[in-house]
């Protein structure tokens, strides 16, 4: 990882991306520190401010290490696996797997051309050849499988079918879904029907959504919001929802298209967590100040209510961590997760 973006505000309050290589003084140090890298800038949104300056949405990234090595661990590959990885970025894991598994064995791709032949070169150099394509890993490897193994490093709102289709029956899969207000890492095997079963890892971790998406999929224009009605008493605070990833996981599975976003109040400068539906619905409770127990509201009230019967569920069950809920997709592509011991189920959106 010879060069990244680092964030910080300029002169002008604006959040913007500086280059950063191993070649400055400390840099190397920076390297092998245990947090993500941001590696590349979409093309589509990356703006140069000033020499030395960009703003736009990262496109690619050097995972940070624990993660890595905690997806892997999950993956439980073994002496003659096939493995496909989908997002190849630095080529960092690429290097990994080869070194466990011998190179003819690992297959990696990603959408970027430029990423794929600048990962190929630093894994030559280093002595290692896997197999190395550009193009949309969500539709799986060009020449097919059957692969032992699939690890994604993206994130993805449903198991794409070609992963299913290109697995062995028992192999397995380890990918981040993207549920909307929170998604997470699940580790699925593969039967000889085609279902998908497994569960939410102890390994907590995000990705990156799969660039092929976002393209395809560009995110709606907002719709206008209601006034603000309320507020009125909650036990669900702010603070709770930040502080306990398995609870915005459960608020995930109960409020399905909905969005949790900061907020922050043009007038005061105060921060808030948001609640939002792609119907203009919202709801808010504030991270600061005297009014921590008590939302605000605009549009339909039973966003929330919602959101209040989620969390008291999740305590009556004992706050579980999210291994405690599993994750399946059946063979007509439909997705549903359900709570390991009380059998409390959710379907999700297709």
């Amino acid at each position: 990882m010879p060069q990244w973006y680092e964030q910080e505000t300029d002169d002008r309050g604006i959040a913007v991306w500086r280059h950063r290589s191993i070649a400055d003084e400390g840099a190397l140090g920076d390297v092998y520190r245990d947090e993500t890298l941001v590696t590349a800038l979409d093309p589509m949104t990356a703006q140069r401010v000033a020499d030395d300056a960009w703003t736009g949405v990262p496109a690619s990234s050097g995972t940070l290490p624990s993660l890595m090595a905690g997806m892997l661990e999950e993956l439980t590959v073994e002496a003659g696996h096939r493995v496909l990885e989908v997002g190849t970025g630095t080529g960092y894991n690429a290097a990994l797997l080869c070194a466990r598994l011998g190179d003819e064995l690992v297959h990696s791709m990603d959408v970027d051309q430029a990423l794929v032949d600048v990962a190929r070169q630093r894994l030559a150099s280093v002595g290692y050849e896997p197999q190395l394509l550009p193009g949309d890993g969500t539709q799986g490897y060009p020449t097919g499988g059957p692969f032992d193994r699939i690890i994604a490093t993206c994130s993805v709102p449903s198991v794409p079918t070609a992963w299913i289709q290109q697995l062995r029956p028992g192999g397995i899969l380890v990918t981040d879904v993207a549920l909307g207000i929170e998604g997470g890492l699940v580790r699925l095997s593969v039967g000889a029907d085609g279902r998908a079963r497994g569960f939410f890892t102890t390994t907590a971790g995000r990705f990156m959504a799969a660039r092929s998406e976002a393209r395809t999929n560009p995110s709606p224009e907002r719709p206008e919001r209601p006034p603000a009605t309320g507020p009125r008493p909650t036990g669900l605070t702010a603070a709770e929802i930040r502080a306990n990833y398995p609870l915005r996981l459960v608020l995930a599975f109960q409020l399905p298209g909905t969005e949790l976003v900061y907020y922050v109040d043009d007038k005061t400068g105060a921060t808030a967590l948001q609640l939002q539906r792609g119907d203009g619905s919202w709801a808010r409770v504030p991270l600061t100040g005297d009014d921590q127990d008590r939302v605000t509201f605009g549009g339909d009230e039973g966003l929330w209510k919602q959101a209040e019967e989620a969390w008291a569920w999740w305590n009556s069950v004992g706050r579980p961590a999210q291994d405690r809920f599993g994750y399946a997709r059946e063979t007509d592509g439909s997705t549903h997760v359900w709570h390991l011991h009380d059998g409390t189920r959710w379907n999700l959106p297709i």
